[in-house]
């Protein structure tokens, strides 16, 4: 049923892509978007997950280099039912974390050694609990379709003059102001879709370890750490909404809420609070 809703999105988002290039030039149009989505879509479900791990210099570990953080996976993923995904340690010390891949058997769960630095073991569980209840739900699928298809709108609309047909035909308002609007549509539905995801993870995670507060203490340091204005490094704000915090969280409160990847910490820890009531009440 997930992996249907998110082939569903995946095309719903492409049918929107197609709608703003015939928007923009008509038939001309719906046919360069195709042909870019198509392009786009198939390189987002093959290769992004190989592109954001080499970006952030991610290094392969396994059972023997990397014994403490394999043991916390490996127990997690039984209780999720999920194969054991190939894990990463970027180094950075800036701590967060973050997966990628297109389903079960392609999947990848990277930490910084900042995080394994500031977070107990309980901690790291509860972290990598999120991001294993985002390869269950092909968030992370999601994730990179959507990114590709928001910048893909925003390359249309700054091409929308050259694509736009005769002049005598186009309306320059309405040209106008699709170039300023499509952009910021594409963004917008990033955003939402990253931000309700967000808190199903969370809630995943609570239910993989049956310790909400374990998620909520590793929020609770992020969020303190991110308040030093460190940034991870090669930090792109492409790919900010895959971690389990926003890199940019920590100078990014000039920006509206409309634009944030992800809900405040404050939002997340509550909703935490209201699942360990649930879990208590079925205990």
């Amino acid at each position: 049923m997930e992996k249907f809703k998110t082939y569903f999105l995946m095309v719903g988002l492409t049918l929107l892509f197609i709608w703003f290039g015939g928007l923009i030039a008509g038939k001309a149009g719906m046919l360069i978007a195709f042909i870019i989505a198509g392009g786009m879509n198939f390189y987002a479900y093959y290769y992004s997950d190989e592109q954001v791990l080499s970006h952030y210099h991610a290094i392969a570990v396994n059972r023997r280099n990397a014994s403490r953080l394999y043991k916390i996976v490996e127990e997690l993923t039984q209780r999720a039912n999920l194969p054991m995904p190939q894990l990463y340690i970027i180094p950075d010390s800036v701590p967060n974390a973050f997966a990628t891949g297109r389903d079960y058997e392609h999947s990848a769960v990277a930490v910084t050694e900042g995080l394994l630095d500031l977070l107990d073991e309980d901690e790291i569980a509860g972290v990598i609990a999120h991001e294993l209840s985002h390869i269950k739900h092909y968030d992370i699928l999601i994730g990179s379709v959507t990114a590709t298809i928001a910048g893909a709108i925003s390359m249309l609309a700054n091409f929308g003059m050259l694509f736009g047909g005769d002049d005598r035909e186009r309306n320059p308002i309405v040209t106008i102001l699709l170039m300023i609007i499509m952009p910021i549509a594409g963004t917008v539905i990033q955003m939402s879709i990253s931000r309700s995801r967000e808190f199903e993870a969370d809630r995943g995670a609570a239910l993989i370890t049956q310790h909400p507060e374990w998620l909520q203490s590793a929020l609770s340091k992020l969020e303190n750490y991110a308040k030093s204005g460190e940034i991870i490094q090669e930090a792109d704000p492409s790919t900010a909404h895959m971690f389990i915090v926003n890199p940019f969280s920590g100078i990014g409160d000039q920006i509206s809420n409309l634009f944030r990847t992800h809900p405040s910490t404050q939002q997340r820890i509550e909703r935490l609070e209201e699942i360990k009531y649930e879990l208590q009440g079925i205990r």
